[in-house]
């Protein structure tokens, strides 16, 4: 068998060999003149006890020149892959199917070879009108390698080779033509000693027409570039008013293919293309949808969607639009197909412009205005201002207006706000336990985003400043979050208020300027009243206590309320204390059974309210009285105690000390005796 085998092999090396001299590829039409070779008799790695070949020297070949192409040794590659170091050349599995006038790339590699890892490759196409004429197109190692046909697109870059690493490249072809479709073979010129497994591989290749269309939402022919050339629909929106697009895809290919449709948008006036292009939503060829980048919070709160309607139709859905969602929006429509090894490839891929759209923010819309410009009244009359907004027209539906007015400068003091569920809210300095509850409210007067109206029932001295309507407009989403999108401020308002003034005076004093300990000492706080009103006065007492080098500190002892309602604190001693009034406007602290710990500076402190008809009460001013001195004196009954138990002390202290002396010298006397 070896020595049939080494006929067969010998010859066609002499082929081979003519080849090499005449710069000609053998044919296959040549290379089929020479039967197959059996299995037993293929070049083998004989190896002791191998299984393929149990008897080592019945199958010994030949080494084969370095030079023999793979392609005369017809071995299985069932059997080649089962030897060791046999050269293995990869290909992707075909029948590959892409469209004409797209890029493909075919990669291939080299394993299991000998010699150096810088491996050449030549590839070979054999169109279906000549399968046995093998066409030149490009080589590693030979720039001249290229048939006529090729040579152009080799020259021009529409077709090359790119090497991926030492053992593999990559055979591109820019734009596909229908004439490209056959059978493409992948060869490596052997580097080994000796001729193992195989040396080409071979996938095919069908070129399929343009069969995609996409249509835009206004009437245009199907797109058969990559972009159509249509008038783009103009559409102007408010912000948070509602954008839908429809675009149109179909495929009328023959094999099975998927399509994937994604909504894009670009900045106005922007060159399209994928780096300017921002995706906004899209159906994935698995029919998975996917938002793009900045999109994806608002694709999950519910704001967008991408729904197919019927067989061929999508749609996009905004439901409210931002300003930044301005621009150019375009429908991208990929086809895909499946290749024999399971991974997908895009065949195809166009875009439509749909339309371009404008968003006018709220922002740029809303006016915030009120009246009257400058008001002046008297104390307990009605105050009335009025705001007025304008926003987008027609009115937005999810747009929501929240008003409040402030008093003061900067920032202000709220006054009274109306939110956006119409909940009206007093300020704090407007309902309190000092001023009780003022008649405050704030309502609306005409549908939105219109005029609202403050009115305070009873206004009072401290209502004069400068007021201000300040609006919020919001965007509610579907799962009713707000959205704060613009805001705005009214021109300052004037109010100045016509009062009569209240002048109020306090004066403290003791009745008994001296007081001694144990006594009561009392403290009256004479009050006098200028004002044309009725004026309560709430009156509090005070000490001022000084420890160390430390400023005086202030503390209150009792007070008694606008009300007449007496409120008593905690002397330091511990003892009691009494408040009452002893005249029209004269008030009286009594501190019974007065010690050296309450000395110290008393004064009295007087408020005077005011109460208007709606109930509430008005601070008309406060003022200090002066200091009096409260210094509990000793008696003389007590100035004697001492001295007293000290004689009596002293005279005890002498009689036993006289008694004792005597005692002892007597005792000593009879002692003697």
């Amino acid at each position: 068998m070896c020595s049939q085998s080494l006929f067969w092999l010998l010859e066609a090396n002499l082929l081979l060999t003519r080849e090499q001299l005449s710069g000609q590829r053998a044919s296959p039409a040549q290379l089929h003149q020479y039967p197959s070779v059996p299995t037993r008799s293929l070049p083998c790695c004989p190896r002791t006890g191998h299984p393929l070949c149990p008897h080592p020297q019945l199958c010994q070949c030949p080494s084969i020149p370095a030079h023999f192409p793979q392609s005369l040794i017809p071995s299985p590659p069932s059997l080649s892959a089962g030897l060791c170091g046999a050269r293995e050349v990869h290909l992707p599995p075909g029948p590959l199917f892409r469209v004409e006038g797209t890029a493909i790339s075919f990669p291939c590699s080299v394993s299991e070879y000998e010699g150096p890892t810088l491996q050449h490759f030549e590839w070979f196409l054999y169109r279906p009108t000549a399968p046995e004429i093998s066409i030149g197109m490009v080589s590693t190692r030979d720039p001249s390698f290229p048939y006529a046909v090729f040579s152009p697109r080799v020259q021009s870059g529409e077709v090359s080779v790119q090497r991926l690493r030492g053992d593999a490249i990559e055979l591109r072809i820019a734009r596909l033509r229908a004439e490209d479709a056959g059978v493409y073979e992948c060869y490596t010129p052997t580097t080994d000693s000796t001729y193992h497994g195989n040396y080409s591989s071979k996938v095919v290749l069908k070129v399929i027409p343009d069969m995609l269309s996409v249509l835009a939402p206004t009437p245009s022919s199907p797109l058969r570039g990559r972009m159509a050339g249509t008038s783009l629909l103009q559409l102007s929106l408010s912000e948070g008013q509602e954008l839908q697009l429809n675009c149109t895809a179909q495929s009328q290919t023959q094999q099975h293919t998927h399509l994937s449709v994604s909504f894009g948008v670009s900045a106005p006036d922007a060159p399209v293309g994928r780096q300017t292009l921002q995706e906004v939503v899209g159906v994935r060829r698995d029919f998975a949808v996917e938002a793009g980048g900045r999109f994806a919070d608002r694709y999950r709160a519910g704001e967008l969607s991408v729904a197919k309607a019927g067989s061929e139709q999508y749609k996009l859905a905004i439901g409210r639009v931002r300003p930044g969602d301005a621009g150019t929006y375009h429908c991208t429509v990929g086809e895909w197909i499946q290749d024999p090894d399971s991974s997908w490839q895009l065949i195809t891929e166009k875009r439509a412009a749909l339309a371009q759209v404008t968003v006018q923010s709220i922002a740029s819309q809303l006016a915030v205005s009120a009246g009257p410009p400058k008001v002046r009244l008297s104390a307990g009359e009605a105050l009335e201002l009025l705001c007025n907004l304008s926003g987008p027209v027609p009115p937005a539906p999810h747009v929501a207006y929240a008003v409040s007015w402030v008093v003061g400068e900067g920032d202000g003091l709220l006054v009274a706000q109306l939110d956006t569920d119409g909940v009206a809210v007093v300020g704090e300095s407007y309902a309190n336990s000092q001023v009780g509850r003022r008649q405050v409210s704030l309502q609306k007067l005409t549908p939105s985003p219109g005029s609202y109206r403050l009115r305070i029932e009873s206004a009072q001295p401290g209502d004069e400043g400068t007021y201000r309507c300040v609006a919020q407009a919001y965007v509610r989403s579907p799962d009713a979050w707000l959205r704060e999108v613009s805001s705005g401020r009214s021109q300052g308002l004037k109010v100045q208020m016509k009062s009569e003034a209240v002048v109020v005076k306090a004066y403290a004093w003791l009745p008994i300027p001296a007081t001694y300990r144990g006594d009561t000492a009392e403290l009256l706080c004479n009050i006098s009243v200028e004002s044309t009103q009725a004026v309560h006065m709430a009156v509090s007492w005070w000490v001022e206590v000084t420890v160390g080098e430390e400023e005086p500190q202030g503390r209150m002892v009792a007070s008694v309320s606008r009300e007449g309602v007496a409120e008593l604190g905690r002397r330091v001693s511990g003892g009691d204390m009494s408040l009452d009034k002893v005249g029209p406007q004269c008030h009286r602290l009594r501190l019974h059974g007065v010690q050296p710990s309450d000395e110290g500076r008393y004064h009295c402190a007087v408020t005077s309210w005011v109460r208007y008809p709606d109930r509430s009460w008005y601070n008309a001013g406060a003022v200090k009285s002066n200091s009096v001195a409260v210094y509990p004196y000793a008696r003389a009954v007590d100035t004697l105690f001492i001295p007293l138990i000290v004689g009596i002390a002293s005279a005890l202290f002498t009689g036993i000390a006289i008694l004792a002396t005597i005692t002892c010298c007597f005792m000593r006397q009879l002692r003697k005796r």
